[in-house]
């Protein structure tokens, strides 16, 4: 019988992040990487103690790519954007991995990176040591929202798409007036969640800058 292939840690984490490609977390298993593998789950505990611990290391990864030839420019709040724009790029190549993201935090090296981006700006915004913590966190979670809504557009089909465009055209252009006066008014007007995200995702972690900008005290 001959042995069985030994795959390295990046060749296993490379094959789940294309099996989470065409599934979710919850229906992801060891068991099913291990089968496109061609191995058992025993051996890829050898690399990882659990699921968790291994869809931690995907999400990484993607963390890893956004960090990639990153370099530092412009005031705190460029820095913050910047960034913010390049995890929003990578996870949009693969938005399976968003959600995997925002429910598996990593703690590795990617994820340090980009913690240590958004505190090394906020310690030059003029904010006191004892505000930092706060503004970031309030930072992050806005970042993994947005990052998520985004990814999750994303991930539908065009065929989906077409049949949630219709159904809004249906739900909004077919209010009734009486029931929801605004919501008619505005009918004609009223852009779909997938409309200029983009924009969307800009302007609010901008307001969320100009928010913590408004609290530095000139010294």
């Amino acid at each position: 019988m001959p042995e069985r292939r030994r795959w390295s840690t990046e060749e296993i984490l490379d094959t789940a992040a294309e099996l989470l490609r065409t599934s979710d977390a919850e229906s992801f298993s060891v068991r099913k990487l291990a089968a496109v593998l061609g191995t058992d789950s025993s051996s890829l505990y050898r690399h990882f103690r659990s699921k968790t611990e291994l869809l931690r290391e995907v999400a990484d990864r993607i963390l890893l790519a956004a960090m990639d030839g990153y370099r530092p420019e412009g005031d705190w709040k460029q820095r913050i954007t910047a960034l913010a724009l390049r995890v929003r790029e990578a996870f949009g190549q693969q938005p399976q991995l968003a959600a995997v993201w925002g429910r598996y935090a990593s703690s590795g090296t990617g994820s340090r990176l980009v913690m240590e981006e958004v505190l090394q700006a906020l310690r030059i915004s003029g904010l006191p040591d004892e505000e930092i913590p706060v503004r970031y966190h309030r930072i992050v979670v806005l970042l993994f929202a947005l990052v998520a809504s985004e990814a999750g557009a994303g991930a539908i089909t065009p065929k989906e798409r077409e049949q949630g465009m219709e159904l809004f055209r249906v739900a909004v252009l077919g209010a009734d007036p009486e029931r929801f006066p605004a919501l008619a008014h505005f009918a004609r007007d009223v852009r779909p969640l997938g409309a200029d995200r983009r924009a969307a995702f800009e302007e609010i972690l901008a307001a969320q800058l100009a928010h913590i900008e408004a609290t530095i005290r000139p010294l």
